[in-house]
């Protein structure tokens, strides 16, 4: 049986945490015995750090990184990310809007590619949201070539051997794009397949908030011309 990382980013997600960490574990004890659940405060100002801890005493398989400031989505996941050590790693979110289940679809084509990318179908977000992140999309797949068909979508399961070859420089919400990006051009091989996508019931959601949208566009901007850099110094390929 395949041993598995899940990261989970979370930002003042005290309200839903319990319900998301309740239904990993589930799930996960069903699949392996070699799991872990990371779960990544990121400057959290409500109870997260402290419902995570609760649960981890009682829970070998949970821990709790910290960021004593918020840093951002991306910086999140790179936390996360690093401090994984199985074999494959879960990437979803801590908002309860991801079916854990579906893991179940993700991991039989695990074997046929590097990463498994889920894509929300359809996606229960308000609106504007949903008009934002189709137009992300199409701006990442213009400036970089077909990257994926919901390049944000929180729920991918990839092999944790890929994170020594990917360098990913962004921290906030252009991580992802810059995952997938940067892992196409290398060569891995990446599946999509659709998953259940579920309205938010308690929280608030941040990647609306003007300061997070101008972050992301900056960092995408800045990491086309690191592409192209790249490009004329011999060190990558840039389309």
């Amino acid at each position: 049986m395949p041993s598995i990382s899940v990261v989970l980013p979370a930002h003042n997600e005290e309200e839903n945490l319990p319900q998301m960490l309740r239904a990993t574990t589930e799930v996960l004890s069903k699949i392996t015995s070699d799991y872990e659940i990371i779960v990544v405060d990121d400057g959290s100002t409500d109870h997260t750090a402290e419902i995570t801890q609760s649960w981890a005493q009682s829970d070998a398989h949970i821990r709790l990184q910290q960021h004593p400031r918020n840093v951002g989505y991306g910086g999140a996941l790179a936390t996360g990310f690093a401090a994984a050590t199985k074999e494959l790693v879960l990437l979803t979110d801590s908002d309860n809007q991801f079916d854990v289940t579906e893991i179940n679809k993700l991991l039989p084509l695990i074997d046929q590619a590097d990463l498994v990318v889920g894509y929300r179908a359809p996606r229960r977000d308000p609106f504007v949201r949903r008009l934002n992140g189709l137009g992300w999309n199409m701006l990442v797949n213009l400036l970089f070539g077909y990257t994926c068909r919901d390049v944000d979508c929180a729920f991918k399961l990839f092999k944790r051997s890929i994170l020594q070859k990917v360098r990913i420089v962004s921290r906030g919400a252009t991580f992802s794009a810059e995952f997938l990006v940067r892992a196409r051009r290398q060569g891995y091989r990446i599946r999509e397949v659709p998953v259940k996508h579920l309205p938010r019931l308690a929280g608030v959601q941040s990647g609306a908030r003007p300061d997070v949208i101008w972050r992301a566009f900056g960092e995408l901007v800045r990491f086309r011309l690191t592409l192209w850099r790249e490009k004329r110094s011999g060190q990558g390929e840039a389309v």
